[in-house]
């Protein structure tokens, strides 16, 4: 019988480097490695309306149900199956974001969101979450430093970032058994470090 894959998230407020350490990660285990929103075709379209930053202004609970529809789809067309091929997958957010940005953020009840995101998944949570720790003045200067459009909820200032990372933070601290912080100062290779210094003893011997 084929062992069961790894489901290893990443979280944190924009800019703070989780991508390219989710990129790096999936790289060094052969995971496979997807994203919310945006990890398959109807993810991509939902990904378009909701971060679009010139988009037509979609309602708190609109936007919260996009995100549900894109979790239900990436789960049952992606990450479910790798898993039970026995996979790991890596994925650049996950049900989090939607408690951190619309619960958090936006003011919509936590539970609420929790217990959609929870029937969306099927129950399928995440074995560890990599909350991806920087100062909020290092997040927002790495942003401005892409010179690139910036997204929904980039747009939407800094007392919404500021009030999401508050909620990373609660999170975390409500589930120490699953999330595990990260340092995000330092070099890619740094972060890096840290990242596999958690990750290592989950995957036994085989690791490499």
């Amino acid at each position: 019988m084929t062992a069961r894959g790894l489901l290893i998230a990443f979280e944190g407020g924009d800019g703070n480097g989780k991508s390219t350490q989710a990129r790096l990660l999936a790289e060094r285990i052969d995971a496979v490695l997807t994203r919310q929103a945006g990890g398959t075709p109807l993810g991509q379209r939902i990904r378009s309306l909701t971060l679009d930053s010139v988009t037509e202004h979609i309602s708190d609970r609109a936007e919260a149900l996009l995100y549900m529809a894109d979790r239900a789809e990436h789960v049952d067309e992606v990450i479910e199956p790798a898993l039970a091929a026995g996979q790991h997958v890596v994925t650049d957010r996950y049900a989090y974001s939607s408690l951190a940005y619309q619960g958090y953020g936006r003011g919509l009840n936590i539970e609420e969101l929790r217990h959609i995101s929870d029937w969306a998944m099927g129950g399928l949570w995440p074995d560890v979450v990599l909350l991806v720790d920087v100062p909020f003045d290092v997040s927002s200067a790495r942003l401005a430093g892409r010179n690139a459009k910036m997204d929904h909820y980039e747009a939407s200032g800094e007392a919404l970032q500021q009030r999401v990372l508050k909620g990373y933070q609660a999170l975390a601290a409500a589930d120490p058994s699953r999330w595990r912080h990260i340092n995000g100062l330092g070099s890619i290779d740094e972060v890096a470090a840290r990242v596999w210094s958690v990750v290592e003893p989950m995957l036994g011997r085989d690791s490499k």
